[in-house]
């Protein structure tokens, strides 16, 4: 007895009964907007893999992220290029490095804007690594000195929050325990908890210039394969005192944001990365896609998925969608 009676179509008639009727909601306030700074003044280099993304010096920096809060987008992400690296990345949790001198200029110069730091070595470290490196090893535990340091020289330039990626053991621990010392003890960590070793992160790394000189980052990064492992992962970062645990790549991985919605009560936080922003972009461009649908349907079912928030190259330009 359920056809006629029951018409699943009545509610999807007109626009507005289906917006009255949506079941997940998309928002300029979800979202998280990552920024590239790199060294000099009136810089604005384009990022060859990801069309309308730049490498920003501090001054556009501070441009790009007053239009981002004019729009209503609450939040920054910054990732630096330094002008050196070297083999243990001091350029990274230098108090004078590019990100410590862009949050003191966002700070000082867009009032009210969320500015958030990733705490990695990779982008720093001559070697591409998210952590130190000896005789072809990754060293998990020298590391976090690296990333203690990063993050309180982060917090004393004025983050607001800090966003550990690097995926070494303990990490979430040292830093809370490193920012408590120094009396942070109110800021927040967002942290990578589930970061999978993916190929869609390739236009990052070549906005970053943050490759891998040898070998590949599965010792420390998660295989694809593991979903229970993810949740394992993210129970230890919240065990750890992680404010905020982050699923990376986006949709990759949609059931393991779900399963996390599922288990733990924190906010998560998902990445829809470079190659998922690029591959957008290239089929848009190829005439294959609707770029507008594809950027809203691809946000939404992240959002559906269980997220809180998105981190996506795609904030301004779904901003602007969603409010026409």
């Amino acid at each position: 007895m359920a056809f006629p009676r029951h018409r699943m179509r009545r509610l999807r008639q007109s626009e507005p009964l289906r917006r009255m009727v949506r079941e997940t909601r998309l928002s300029s306030s979800d979202l998280i907007y990552p920024l590239f700074v790199t060294e000099g003044r009136d810089r604005r280099q384009e990022i060859g893999s990801m069309p309308g993304q730049y490498r920003l010096s501090v001054d556009l920096l501070v441009k790009e992220a007053a239009e981002v809060k004019l729009l209503g987008i609450p939040a920054v992400i910054l990732f630096g290029i330094p002008e050196r690296k070297d083999e243990r990345g001091t350029s990274g949790y230098d108090p004078k490095g590019i990100v410590q001198r862009a949050v003191r200029a966002l700070k000082d110069q867009v009032p009210g804007l969320l500015v958030i730091t990733d705490v990695c070595i990779d982008e720093y470290t001559s070697h591409g690594h998210c952590g130190l490196v000896k005789d072809g090893r990754i060293l998990n535990d020298e590391t976090l000195e690296c990333l203690r340091a990063m993050a309180r020289t982060h917090a004393q330039a004025g983050a607001d929050m800090v966003a550990p990626s690097d995926m070494m053991d303990g990490r979430v621990a040292a830093i809370r325990e490193e920012l408590d010392r120094e009396g942070f003890v109110d800021l927040p960590i967002m942290a990578y908890a589930a970061k999978f070793a993916s190929c869609f992160y390739a236009p990052f790394r070549d906005a970053a210039d943050s490759s891998p000189k040898f070998g590949d980052r599965r010792s420390y990064q998660m295989d694809p394969a593991n979903a229970r492992e993810a949740l394992r992962e993210i129970e230890l970062d919240a065990e750890e005192g992680a404010d905020i645990v982050l699923v990376k790549p986006a949709l990759p991985f949609l059931d393991v944001i779900a399963a996390a919605r599922a288990r733990t009560s924190l906010p998560i936080a998902a990445y829809q990365v470079s190659g998922e922003y690029s591959m957008i972009k290239a089929a848009a461009r190829a005439g294959w896609l609707d770029e507008p649908r594809a950027i809203i349907e691809s946000l939404l079912s992240i959002k559906r998925a269980g997220a809180d928030l998105i981190l996506t190259y795609f904030a301004k330009d779904a901003t602007r969608l969603l409010n026409e």
